[in-house]
């Protein structure tokens, strides 16, 4: 009987690695340190080196990305700038050109660095694509994902990644590749990347970061899961927006089993690029996360079952240089076929996490039906960390190859399994007495049932069990605030009586893509007057979930009397002020499982510091002190009752001045609604209220 023909041999996966010292040419102009440095790419090399990977890859070298590739995502303008910058006749003025950037500096090799980094990224995805490559991974710096249209920005020149998507899709058609996905791992918002593909239904576009309710950078809107895409594009952008630090390997992975994987199952992409930024991993000093280089390797193993295993991996973020070396090293290995042991029995996700991954698959699933079966239930969950832990400086150097140091990292952090109605993020608040916990719920946007809790065991020896109803618990700050009046000084769209009672009543006014969830009191104002203060009015920030792309209003907190700004005052009690603080901050959340509405269990603004504000005019609330509307300004009183407003802080102001922060003109219907506002509060005609708009928002500050 004839032997068995053996089995063919398993081919070695071909995995390409590009690396040019001459990407380390791009640094800053006097030497001054910078988290964005060379030394990214040569902590990361000598480490391949030193474990014997960059051997065992297939060498590749970089190639300037000509002007018509680049033309597919950025100006003309912009190229040319960043093509010339470098050059002499910028010697004088381009460090000024530097700072009228967002989080950019520039020097006389920023521009070679800058075309090589989108060239080589276009080298490497057309090898793999071609099949000539199983995978790569391109050592590229500038990073690229920040990068807009018509602008630089946070550390990036050309947006590298959506020049070689464009490249394939549009240049190479002979290559087949009809469908990318692209997955945005860095610890920040790919907004440049997003705005790129918003409407295109060949892009999957996938971004998991850090949000903190708009407070993170970038800091704009867009990154919220509300943004899904339009016209053809709807539901091909996908944002997970985790709302603190200290995210993890459990927290990405349960993104991944629950969003990303179902989705790319049914796209069936032909190939897979990675904006790998690894400023969320462990030790990071800006991402502040946990991601652990196992992590890394089992998100991008979990990959390799689709497209092929065609993947391209171009490093965007990552500060720690032991870190992003460990993780990248990590990575190869994976690309190249070696196992690794991932084992982590005693990890859970955030309870935030949870809800976050149900708020994006509710807003996904009628474009992706995969989302709509329920989410597993009895899940351990984690409790956000305490403020000291957020906060915490994360510059170590230290990191580590397995999981231990990072379960060690939260050791601290309680665990808690959930049945019945979801824990809110708002745990972390709540109050330990007499052996019960507090949460306030509301069972709908405009409704003030009660419901009941099921039980909460918090392990780690802190047995708590929850067992009062909703109903039964004590609210008694809103009891005691409900008996005081303010004003509430509006200047922006709540000028419009309907918009200002969907923070009331919830729902949604026209023009609105979201619905307010309402205050818990929703007794209309006792009281409506017109005046003006002087505040200069403008217009911040590039987008926000409620109202789209443009900006919206905000006071200069600074008194100057030049300045006249309208503001239309709501006498309503100093309960529904802070419920009003709470919506626009987004700090009342709603229970992706249940629709419950969760409210903070305590209150921004009492009694003490309203007579603090008195005197002194203002009041930054450091709870949220990150948040867009923290700083409450007071503008008086009106029959001895206090006129209270929110505005941004006096340190967003210089962040408007410097550049830093954008100043955009409002949209269409962000504009309506003010003019509504002036209008139909006989402040001046329909024309006289879109000059007012127009000229704040065209001036400078």
């Amino acid at each position: 009987m004839a032997e068995p023909a053996p089995a063919p041999p398993v081919t070695a996966p071909l995995v390409g690695l590009l690396y040019d010292l001459r990407m380390c040419a791009h640094a800053t102009p006097d030497g001054e340190e910078h988290p964005e440095n060379p030394e990214r790419l040569r902590s990361i090399w000598r480490k391949l080196n030193a474990a014997g990977v960059a051997s065992r890859c297939v060498a590749l070298k970089a190639k300037e990305a000509e002007d018509k590739y680049i033309a597919s995502v950025h100006s003309k303008r912009h190229i040319k700038l960043m093509k010339e910058i470098s050059s002499t006749i910028y010697d004088a003025s381009r460090n000024k050109i530097a700072r009228k950037f967002n989080s950019i500096y520039l020097n006389k090799g920023s521009s070679e660095s800058a075309v090589l980094a989108a060239g080589s990224v276009i080298e490497v995805a057309e090898k793999v694509a071609a099949g000539e490559l199983s995978s790569a991974i391109a050592l590229v710096r500038p990073p690229g994902h920040h990068a807009e249209h018509d602008e630089a920005m946070g550390f990036c020149l050309f947006n590298n990644v959506a020049v070689a998507a464009n490249y394939l899709l549009n240049e190479r058609p002979d290559l087949g590749i009809k469908k990318i996905l692209i997955v945005d791992w860095d610890v920040h918002h790919g907004n440049g990347t997003q705005k790129m593909f918003y409407d295109d239904p060949r892009v999957l576009f996938f971004s998991v970061h850090r949000f903190d309710y708009g407070s993170f950078y970038p800091s704009e809107g867009d990154a919220s899961h509300c943004f899904i895409g339009e016209e053809a594009g709807k539901g091909y952008n996908i944002n997970v927006p985790w709302e603190h630090g200290k995210c993890g390997d459990a927290d990405y992975i349960a993104a991944w089993d629950h969003v990303l994987l179902p989705v790319t199952k049914v796209f069936d992409p032909d190939i897979i690029l990675v904006s790998a930024g690894f400023d969320a991993a462990l030790g990071d000093p800006l991402g502040g996360c946990c991601i652990t280089p196992n992590g890394y390797a089992l998100l991008l193993t979990k990959l390799l079952g689709f497209a092929q295993g065609r993947i391209v991996m171009a490093l965007e973020g990552g500060y720690n240089l032991r870190s992003i070396a460990n993780s990248v090293c990590a990575c190869a290995k994976v690309l190249l076929g070696d196992k690794f042991t991932f084992n982590t029995p005693e990890m859970q996700p955030f309870e935030s996490t949870w809800r976050v991954i149900q708020a994006v698959r509710n807003e996904l699933k009628t474009c992706w039906p995969v989302l709509s079966s329920k989410l597993p239930e009895n899940v351990s969950l984690r409790i956000k960390p305490a403020p000291s832990e957020l906060y915490a400086s994360s510059d170590s150097e230290s990191d580590s190859e397995d999981v231990d140091e990072l379960l060690g990292t939260v050791a601290s952090v309680s665990v808690i399994e959930a049945t019945g109605v979801a824990i809110s993020e708002h745990l972390s608040k709540m109050k330990l007495d007499d052996g019960s916990l507090a949460v306030k719920t509301n069972s709908s946007c405009s409704a003030a049932e009660q419901h009941p809790v099921d039980s909460v065991k918090v392990h780690n020896n802190a047995s708590v069990v929850l067992t009062k109803k909703i109903s039964d618990l004590s609210l008694e700050w809103r009891s005691d605030l409900s008996k005081t009046d303010v004003w509430y000084a509006s200047f922006g769209s709540n000028m419009w009586r309907p918009r200002f009672l969907c923070y009331i009543q919830g729902g949604k006014a026209e023009g609105m893509n979201i619905p307010c969830c309402g205050s818990r009191d929703t007794s209309s104002p006792k009281g409506t007057e017109w005046k003006t203060v002087p505040h200069r009015l403008l217009f911040g920030r590039s987008s926000t979930p409620c109202w789209g792309t443009g900006g919206v209003a905000f006071l200069n907190p600074e008194i100057n009397y030049n300045e006249k700004s309208y503001v239309c005052m709501y006498k309503i009690t100093l309960e529904q002020f802070n419920d009003f603080l709470f919506q626009e901050n987004r700090l009342v959340l709603e229970d992706g499982k249940d629709g419950n509405t969760v409210y903070p269990d305590s209150p921004l603004i009492g009694s003490s510091e309203i007579k603090f504000i008195s005197t002194n005019r203002a009041v930054h609330l450091e709870p949220i002190k990150d948040s867009w509307y923290s700083n409450v300004l007071y503008l008086g009183n009106e029959d001895e009752v206090p006129i209270l407003t929110m505005t941004c802080p006096a340190s967003d102001i210089e962040r408007y001045k410097s550049g830093e922060l954008r100043l955009a003109p409002p949209s269409e219907t962000y504009a309506a609604t003010l003019i509504k506002g002036l209008v139909e509060g006989k402040q001046m005609d329909a024309d006289g209220a879109a000059s007012y708009i127009n000229a704040a928002a065209a001036r400078a500050l």
